[in-house]
C-alpha cells in the first residue's frame, strides 16, 4: 500500500529523534493512506512553519511487518479504547512512551474529536456519549511508526 506524508520539507531520511511528543499515538512518524488528508496537513504545516506544501511516499507492506515480527494494533474505528488511547499519550502527566507498539493504525483525533476528549476528561459526557459523538464524526486515517524497526518497513518511492 501506498502511504503519505504531508509536509513543508520533503522527508529524505526519518528521523524519531525529530518527531513531537504527547500527539495522539505518541511520538513517531505519521503518515496516511488519504492523499487528500496528507494534501491538506502539508498545506496546515505550510501555513504554520512557511515554505511548500510536500508530499512524501512511501510504500508499506503490513503482512510484512507482521511477519517481521512488529507489534502492531489497529483500531478500525474511533471507540473508548481508541479514545484511551489517545488520552494517554497526550496527557503530559503520562511517562512517555506509554505503550510499546512498533506501529499503530486508526482515526486521526482531530480539532473536533479533540474537543470531544476534553469534555468527557473533563466529566461533561460520558464514555457512551463520547462513543456516539466519535461515531459521527469524520474519521481520517493514520499509519504512525514508533521504532526503527517499524520505519525500516517503509520504503520511499
Amino acid at each position: 500500500m501506498i502511504l503519505y506524508h504531508g509536509s513543508n520539507v520533503a522527508i529524505e531520511e526519518i528521523n524519531l529523534a525529530k518527531c513531537r511528543p504527547y500527539k495522539g499515538f505518541g511520538k513517531g512518524f505519521y503518515l496516511t493512506d488519504i492523499l487528500q488528508q496528507a494534501k491538506r496537513m502539508a498545506a496546515r504545516t505550510t501555513k504554520m512553519f512557511r515554505g511548500e506544501p510536500i508530499i512524501t511516499s512511501f510504500e508499506f507492506d503490513l503482512d510484512s511487518a507482521v511477519k517481521h515480527g512488529l507489534k502492531i494494533k489497529v483500531f478500525d474505528s474511533p471507540n473508548e479504547e481508541w479514545a484511551r488511547f489517545v488520552m494517554t499519550n497526550r496527557d503530559i502527566n503520562v511517562k512517555q512512551p506509554s505503550h510499546d507498539y512498533d506501529i499503530v493504525i486508526g482515526p486521526v483525533a482531530d480539532d473536533t474529536i479533540a474537543r470531544l476528549l476534553r469534555m468527557f476528561i473533563e466529566n461533561f459526557i460520558n464514555e457512551q456519549q463520547l462513543v456516539k459523538e466519535l461515531t459521527f464524526s469524520d474519521v481520517t486515517s493514520q499509519y504512525f511508526f514508533h521504532t526503527e524497526a517499524a520505519i525500516k518497513m517503509l520504503r520511499k518511492i
